[in-house]
């Protein structure tokens, strides 16, 4: 951990490491020319079977051949998005085109027309990369229906048609020369308030923070990291892939996520990395209440994206017996800016999202006025670094509502810091509740609904009131052999909040509405208790 003595919440950037002038390619080629016989890549299917594999001398011929490929059809810095499930092809194509100088725009395989449509559109994409279904989802119908009459796209490529994806265009074969600052990547924002922006990452971002992750979380040389968080957001394509990569280790990469298939690859490939969002953590936790795997190989428990309970570290720590760590960031940000060092206590660990990484100044700023708040005071979260985005793509409005004229970009989260530099998360600055003039915050009561036995999950959110503007309201997903009783869990919030941050209307859910990346769209549950979709207890 760093020694931190400080007066007010501000770190500076940490120098344990260094910022390097990194491309996505390069790396691929630096790790392909040292250890060119180790495992890279390997296929698991929708039903949990092993299938194509590749080592780094493999991987990186395929990928300098798409590359050329893609260079006789578009020109550097064009815009393509790939709309596809964990397929093989998706790691290729993000390395084809961080060798062509070409922006890869990434697309949630759930989209149906219309959200395919707006990413196509809002970020100039020139061609489309699919797979023709998945999951029940007809995407190859949907395609045509998304692209028709959109001119700016050339063509529509199935990726499993390995003739339509490798064909020769009328331009020469040639890949640019691709620099650090060049843009890689364009990211659409979770939308947990329902609009998604287009966060435009660059090639030093996206390599730096993924190396810095692995570095911390001590992620061994050569080592097996199961990949089975989505690629099309940045903790897939880039912490993971990118962060394994650069340690050459072999990555499994899984089409669809189940708990038992992952447990079972945890064993026979010996992952040393337990990681995924809490809903996924849970699911796995689960199945090991009924069954039991050889985890030994796990050396470290990776989590964030969501609020991570005191709770749920505490379990993983006792049923994997490995340490935990916590990570937040976001995808404006390549995407981490905090994480626990493994020497971190358990208070610590249960009770903050860690220290910044390095080479990132984090500073707690008022709301009002910015300035820098107090050591334990409340402020918005704000973050400046390499690793921050070029800009939103096409809004320059929003751009510079995020990114003020010092560099700061305003993460949207509230949050503390203590003398240390360890912050806590302690809300949304838009999803914060007002009753009665009095401001609070989710995750303050979230986490202490956490604690009990019965909740697996919790989203709290405000609920309008027209005597109060606005109530605290919570929705529970009971634990395993438990219902949702409300007097029960009101008794317990009163022993350890305030009566009036105790929530006074209560649902059971089976499910939450989630973001692509694992997050509770909050406005989701807003939206359906005023249709009528959720019924008080």
């Amino acid at each position: 951990m760093y020694d931190l003595q400080l007066t007010e919440s501000f770190v500076p950037a940490q120098t344990d490491d260094t910022i390097l002038e990194t491309t996505i390619g390069g790396i691929l080629r630096d790790i392909a020319g040292r250890h060119a016989d180790r495992p890279a890549l390997l296929e698991i299917t929708e039903d949990g079977q092993k299938a194509r594999k590749w080592n780094y001398g493999q991987l990186l011929a395929d990928s300098e051949r798409l590359a050329l490929a893609l260079s006789t059809r578009y020109r550097p810095g064009e815009r393509v998005t790939v709309w596809a499930p964990n397929v093989p092809e998706w790691v290729l194509m993000e390395y084809g085109c961080a060798l062509s100088g070409i922006t890869l725009v990434t697309a949630n395989p759930s989209y149906q027309a219309k959200e395919l449509r707006y990413v196509l559109e809002q970020s100039g994409s020139a061609g489309l990369f699919i797979v023709q279904s998945y999951r029940g989802n007809p995407m190859g119908d949907i395609a045509r229906k998304a692209t028709e009459g959109l001119d700016t796209i050339r063509e529509v490529v199935d990726l499993e048609d390995h003739d339509a994806l490798y064909r020769t265009g009328d331009r020469k074969p040639e890949l640019p020369e691709v620099t650090p600052d060049d843009e890689a990547q364009i990211q659409y924002t979770s939308g947990t308030t329902g609009f998604p922006k287009g966060a435009m990452l660059h090639h030093r971002g996206l390599t730096n923070n993924a190396r810095m992750l692995a570095a911390r979380a001590r992620i061994p040389d050569g080592s097996c990291w199961i990949n089975f968080l989505p690629m099309f957001h940045t903790s897939g394509c880039g912490l993971i892939t990118l962060g394994i990569l650069q340690v050459g280790g072999c990555m499994p990469l899984v089409k669809l996520f189940d708990p038992e298939v992952i447990l079972g690859l945890i064993e026979s490939e010996k992952a040393v990395v337990f990681g995924g969002v809490p809903t996924m953590m849970i699911a796995m936790l689960e199945v090991l209440e009924r069954k039991s795997f050889d985890l030994s190989s796990v050396k470290v428990a990776v989590s964030g994206g969501a609020l991570v309970s005191p709770e749920l570290v505490r379990l993983v720590r006792d049923r994997v017996g490995c340490g935990f760590q916590t990570v937040y960031g976001q995808t404006e940000c390549s995407s981490v800016v905090t994480q626990h060092h493994d020497s971190d206590t358990i208070e610590d660990i249960c009770h903050t999202v860690g220290q910044p990484l390095p080479q990132t100044e984090i500073s707690i700023r008022s709301v009002g006025d910015n300035a820098v708040v107090a050591i334990g005071e409340q402020g918005e979260i704000c973050i400046r670094g390499y690793c921050t985005m070029i800009g939103y793509n096409g809004n320059p409005e929003a751009t510079a509502a995020t990114i003020d004229a010092d560099c700061w970009l305003h993460s949207g989260d509230l949050g503390t810091m203590d003398s240390r530099g360890y912050v806590s998360i302690t809300g949304r600055v838009k999803e914060m509740i007002i009753r009665g003039g009095e401001n609070m915050f989710p995750a303050e009561i979230e986490n202490v609904l956490l604690e009990h036995e019965s909740v697996a999950e919790v989203a709290v959110v405000g609920l309008p009131d027209e005597k109060w503007g606005e109530v605290v309201a919570a929705f529970v997903r009971p634990a395993t052999g438990f219902e949702v009783d409300p007097e029960i869990l009101r008794g317990h919030c009163r022993d350890h909040i305030s009566p009036q941050k105790t929530p006074t209307v209560w649902f059971a859910v089976s499910a939450f509405p989630l973001t692509g990346s694992g997050k509770v769209q909050k406005f989701a549950l807003r939206d359906g208790y005023r249709a009528g979709e959720f019924t008080p207890l």
